[in-house]
């Protein structure tokens, strides 16, 4: 056997094949963008439909009209409506997560970051009224978002529990405030100040809200109550 001549027509075929190999990567990343495209877009109008309708308004068929697809073309992108929903919660709250970061920045660890954090999380909820509503009313009737969907908002609140620790060690609040019973008193105080802000003056911007100029005296109540 003339190995030469087999070793060359390995070489051959190899030289014949890495084109076609280009050529099909090439043609499999144009699908995966598209596919993402039509994704993004499909994402894009159900947070359209929120801003405008609300979070229960989100349907298939409405964000299909829009793109001028047949619904069931959708079903290959979302394999159901509460999946959208899932991304939706998702993309919500990695949002609520970058903006309490960038709020806590300025803040010094402690009593002080908590109470930035908790200011940051009703703007923010005011800027994205369909989006904090999908993530803290759940208005859709059997819609349970997975845990990777939660994960960003578990994050949040392990960050308010820091602060609890910290703002007791600095002596800023009494020991009974690192526990959960003082974090759940602080997250209904805040979600309260909250959800009558956004049922009575849905259109108030965080500085001219009825409810929400009262939120540092909720606050510093809490503050009272817990002080060292």
């Amino acid at each position: 056997m003339d190995t030469r001549f087999s070793a060359a027509t390995i070489v051959l075929r190899h030289q014949q094949l890495y084109p076609l190999a280009m050529a099909t990567a090439y043609s499999s990343s144009r699908k995966s963008d598209r596919r993402q495209t039509t994704i993004d877009e499909a994402v894009g109008h159900a947070r359209d439909i929120i801003a405008e309708q609300g979070a229960g308004a989100v349907s298939i068929s409405e964000i299909a009209r829009r793109m001028q697809m047949r619904p069931p073309s959708l079903y290959k992108y979302f394999p159901s409506l509460n999946a959208l929903y899932d991304m939706l919660f998702e993309m919500g709250n990695v949002d609520l997560s970058r903006y309490v970061d960038d709020a806590r920045l300025s803040r010094e660890p402690g009593l002080d970051q908590l109470l930035e954090q908790s200011r940051a999380i009703i703007r923010w909820s005011m800027t994205e009224p369909g989006l904090a509503a999908l993530l803290f009313w759940r208005p859709v009737p059997g819609f349970e978002p997975s845990e990777a969907a939660f994960a960003p908002a578990r994050a949040i609140v392990d960050k308010a529990r820091e602060d609890l620790t910290t703002a007791v060690a600095r002596g800023e609040l009494s020991p009974a405030a690192d526990s959960e019973a003082a974090l759940r008193l602080l997250t209904s105080v805040v979600s309260g100040i909250g959800s009558q802000q956004m049922s009575n003056e849905p259109g108030a911007s965080y500085e001219s809200g009825s409810y929400t100029r009262l939120l540092d005296d909720a606050l510093q109540m809490w503050v009272r109550h817990y002080s060292p």
